[in-house]
């Protein structure tokens, strides 16, 4: 094999090396998957915003990863956080945030506690800020959690206060 050939063999695996990627590292988390429809109803400023997304989430308030898919699984776009940093690729680039709220208010217009899913998801409170018991569920940081459904997979968020945002989830596996 001549110089030049090896060269661009060289070349080539290192550009497909520095395209690869290695998962976060979250252990043994499991992913948790299903579908999720948001909804953002209108104010002064916006008319009514909507979502609909499969999703795949690993991790908890400290450190996770979640993604969103189209209906055909295309992956729309992705999200991974860790303390003090959050970072959204909605495949047009990697953009940072310094929290999740933050990242959540640029994605959807809305800052909604993606802190508290993974354990709202799993049916339990956020052990990051108190909750209200309720017949249904619990109330917290201001979002009403159904759970009167978690047999079937359903869990429902709802948050009255404007905009009023509801957020209904149908998981694939029971947590």
């Amino acid at each position: 094999m001549k110089w030049r050939a090896r060269a661009q063999l060289a070349a080539t695996v290192l550009v497909l090396g520095g395209c690869a990627s290695t998962p976060p590292t979250l252990g043994e988390t499991a992913w948790t998957t299903g579908r999720l429809s948001v909804r953002i109803e209108a104010d002064a400023d916006r008319a009514v915003r909507s979502v609909s997304a499969g999703f795949e989430l690993r991790g908890d308030s400290h450190g996770g990863e979640l993604r969103l898919n189209s209906p055909l699984g295309t992956r729309v776009a992705s999200a991974r956080w860790a303390p003090g940093l959050a970072v959204l690729d909605d495949g047009r680039g990697e953009q940072a945030y310094d929290s999740l709220a933050a990242l959540a208010q640029q994605a959807l217009g809305e800052a909604l506690p993606l802190e508290a899913l993974p354990d709202w998801l799993a049916g339990r409170p956020w052990a990051g800020a108190l909750h209200t018991a309720a017949a249904e569920g619990f109330t917290q940081l201001g979002w009403q959690v159904d759970l009167s459904r978690l047999a079937e997979g359903w869990i429902e968020l709802h948050r009255s206060s404007p905009p009023a945002v509801r957020v209904r989830v149908k998981l694939d596996d029971m947590p």
